[in-house]
């Protein structure tokens, strides 16, 4: 199993593309099963998590053919013109949640769906009992079997109202795809208003969808029979660009983050500003800079967007973990996720953690040591606390950071971190 050595204290200098959004891309190609025509996907990151999605939907009958965009990015063609199956099965979805996403666009336009109860990193429950109380609003009948979501609409589905229990933007995505195709109008109440959705929200209008509300938390579907293809760019990776903001600011450096969008990380903009660093808009991105041993710690509260995102929780933590004085971090999406705590503590970082919050008192300088990731998230944090460490950290089970981060040694290397991949 490949391991990432870091030699850290070096200041990061240059510049840094970011990617298509791996979790904005994930619904997008599962979108292809709404139709029988092409839809063709741009700005695509090359990713373990994109591949196996593309491997499932291939399992279904999607063809899928892979070209390059123009600026070098990923492309994919994704035609459902012949499904030849509407089960999913268990070696596939057990890699990663985001493929129970395949049960709206399949119920929707097959009318049944035979889906395996899905996998993915260990940070939580995480349960897709929204997603299968939303489908029986549109008048599915639900059943588990073996493991096995078994999920039929014989007459097809038809629109209703649905007000979420809890924010939730996998079943957002899901009930907004089902509904897309749906007879009568649907309104999804207490939905997600993560970039992501809306993103995937554009995507079905320029296919033919009636949605309105987009970037609120109450979407209107009007259904339409049927939804043709289209040409779509997949929006640029908020968390990434979140994660190389931080890896400015934890190595003391200056770097330009480009082909991403400001607004997007508007919270940790704002964190990051109270800490002392300086973001900087430029012309399609942002400048980072920050002088070492001046950040400052802030609490910090993951909440829903536009709230601070719990996928920047352990990277926001390890930059805590060398700033000046204390700061107080609470994580209320997922009951799971300071399993880096330990790891970080391994560095030196000094964290003690009580129910869902940890206290975090910077220290002067982490330790390179031997680490063990744990989850896609929890990995970064690791990476960026390496690059900020004295002497030399090995990261183990990076398959982790391969499922959400392209070429993350090059991009990091080329702003002079001292990285490389050793393989096994």
């Amino acid at each position: 199993m490949d391991r990432i050595r870091i030699r850290g204290g070096r200041p990061l200098s240059g510049e840094i593309r970011i990617s298509g959004a791996k979790n904005a891309a994930l619904p997008l190609m599962v979108a292809s099963l709404l139709t029988a025509e092409p839809l063709v996907l741009s700005n695509l990151p090359r990713l373990a998590d994109i591949a196996t999605l593309a491997r499932l939907l291939q399992a279904l009958g999607v063809a899928v053919t892979e070209t390059q965009g123009s600026d070098g990015s990923l492309a994919l063609e994704l035609c459902a013109a012949d499904v030849t199956d509407t089960t999913a099965p268990y070696d596939l979805v057990r890699k990663m949640r985001a493929t129970v996403l395949v049960l709206g666009p399949l119920l929707a336009r097959f009318r049944r769906a035979r889906v395996s109860l899905p996998g993915g990193c260990a940070i939580g429950t995480r349960p897709v009992d929204i997603h299968l109380k939303g489908l029986e609003h549109l008048g599915a009948s639900i059943t588990l079997q073996d493991g096995y979501i078994v999920a039929e609409a014989p007459h097809g589905l038809r629109g209703a109202h649905f007000q979420m229990p809890i924010v939730s933007v996998g079943a957002t995505e899901n009930l907004l795809m089902a509904a897309a195709l749906a007879e009568g109008e649907t309104v999804l109440g207490n939905a997600a208003r993560e970039p992501e959705v809306s993103d995937l929200a554009r995507c079905l209008v320029a296919m033919g969808a009636a949605i309105s509300g987009i970037g609120s938390e109450t979407l209107r579907i009007q259904g339409v029979a049927r939804l043709g293809g289209c040409r779509y760019r997949v929006l640029p990776d908020r968390i990434e660009t979140g994660s190389y903001a931080i890896a400015a600011a934890i190595t003391g450096g200056d770097v330009r983050l480009l082909d991403t969008d400001p607004e997007l990380i508007g919270a940790l903009v704002e964190a990051l500003a109270e800490a002392g660093v300086d973001i900087v808009p430029i012309a399609g991105g942002l400048r980072v800079l920050a002088r070492r041993g001046e950040v400052r710690g802030v609490d910090l509260t993951t909440a829903p967007f536009p709230g601070f995102p719990t996928d920047m929780q352990a990277q926001a933590m390890a930059l805590m973990a060398t700033a000046r004085g204390a700061a107080m971090i609470t994580e209320t999406i997922f009951e799971n996720r300071f399993m880096h705590v330990p790891e970080l503590a391994r560095m030196g970082a000094d964290i003690h953690v009580r129910g869902g919050s940890a206290l975090v008192r910077g220290v002067p300088r982490l330790k390179g040591a031997p680490v063990m990731a744990t989850d896609l998230r929890a990995s970064m944090s690791l990476v960026l606390a390496g690059l900020a460490a004295e002497g030399e950290t090995i990261v183990n089970r990076v398959y982790h950071l391969d499922r959400g981060y392209e070429r993350l040694e090059a991009k990091l290397a080329q702003c002079g971190a001292d990285i490389e991949r050793l393989p096994e």
